[in-house]
């Protein structure tokens, strides 16, 4: 009757130890987990430790994202920005992994006899000015025909300040969650 006793209680007095034995392990320290990872592992790299594909994390030659963890092969606030910023047109194609959204032509409900379609191109992996290119077209209907009409440079450039805009929105608003 006894041993049953002391081999009912071994596993309740080993998990009581064990907790006293954390407990006294803290000393103090005020560190989340992630940044205790970050000091005690050194995740490496595909191509060595000194750059290459990093498994986890930054680049280490010049400390830029990879890319969206998800997949995406371009600046993940650049590429949901310009979908945002584009929502209002008909997209015949998006490409995450090139960067590219091409939309279908556009009438504005207000000029209906002027359409619209863009190009838009993200060209790099992180968030920067010169990141976003857009190419717009714009056609005027003449009788039944449709005719190519010029563009001010003014409406490309518009499109990639709301472009940066929005990603710059986004970011603020994702490094405000994380804290």
């Amino acid at each position: 009757m006894r041993r049953s006793r002391v081999l009912r209680l071994a596993p309740v007095v080993l998990a009581a130890s064990l907790a006293v034995a954390g407990c006294s392990s803290w000393g103090g320290q005020t560190e989340t987990v992630d940044e205790q990872i970050k000091k005690e592992y050194k995740f490496g790299s595909l191509l060595g430790t000194d750059g290459g594909f990093s498994l986890f994390g930054k680049n280490k030659r010049n400390g830029a994202e990879q890319g969206d963890p998800n997949g995406i092969g371009v600046n993940s606030f650049l590429w949901r920005a310009s979908l945002d910023t584009l929502s209002f047109m008909p997209i015949v194609s998006a490409d995450p992994f090139g960067g590219v959204i091409l939309t279908d032509w556009y009438t504005p409900p207000d000029t209906p006899n002027e359409r619209f379609k863009v190009n838009l191109y993200i060209m790099d992996r992180q968030l920067r000015a010169d990141g976003v290119r857009v190419s717009v077209f714009k056609q005027q209907r003449a009788g039944s025909d449709w005719r190519d009409s010029a563009v001010g440079p003014e409406t490309a450039t518009t499109l990639e300040d709301a472009v940066l805009t929005r990603a710059r929105q986004i970011r603020v608003a994702q490094q405000a969650a994380a804290r």
